[in-house]
């Protein structure tokens, strides 16, 4: 886990007051609703069937072991209604930049635009990656996600890569 995240924090939306905090073996079906919720995850494969927890939860022991990576939630009123996954990545290219990968960023469908999306990745520029000493945050986001791409381009965000995936017969 990423040991110099400022968590948890409190955070408001026009949802109400949030708290983001990092992710616990017992979110584990939370977020698993999270991504089903999501009609693009969905049609991967993330469809929250029972025979795929066990899956989900070593990842998330996985990713809460692994120094350079942390999984958060953010929850309201006692009920977690988002996540993302964030690692640090060192690197050589921009003189040694430290880059702040955020991957995965989900929230409950019914509090789609309530700023608890914006908020978080305000957060995440804002106090995340400076306490990581990251000098850039990216993201990757789906072609079809043609209104998180204007969701994003409004936090300031440029698209300015084109990516590429490749995926494994057996993955």
């Amino acid at each position: 886990m990423l040991d110099a995240l400022p968590l948890p924090s409190s955070i408001d939306s026009r949802a109400g007051a949030a708290s983001l905090r990092r992710a616990v073996a017992a979110d584990a079906d939370a977020i698993i609703g999270l991504l089903s919720d999501d009609p693009i995850s969905a049609a991967r494969g993330d469809v929250a069937s029972a025979e795929d927890r066990p899956a989900y939860a070593s990842a998330l022991d996985e990713i809460l072991a692994e120094p350079s990576n942390d999984l958060l939630v953010v929850e309201l009123d006692g009920v977690v209604v988002g996540t993302l996954q964030l690692t640090s990545i060192p690197g050589m290219a921009r003189r040694g930049a430290k880059r702040l990968l955020v991957e995965a960023v989900r929230v409950r469908s019914d509090l789609r635009s309530s700023g608890i999306g914006s908020t978080v990745m305000r957060w995440v520029s804002d106090h995340a990656a400076p306490a990581l000493g990251a000098a850039m945050v990216q993201l990757t986001s789906d072609a079809a996600r043609t209104d998180a791409h204007r969701f994003y381009e409004r936090l300031g965000y440029v698209g300015s890569h084109v990516g590429f995936k490749y995926t494994l017969p057996h993955g």
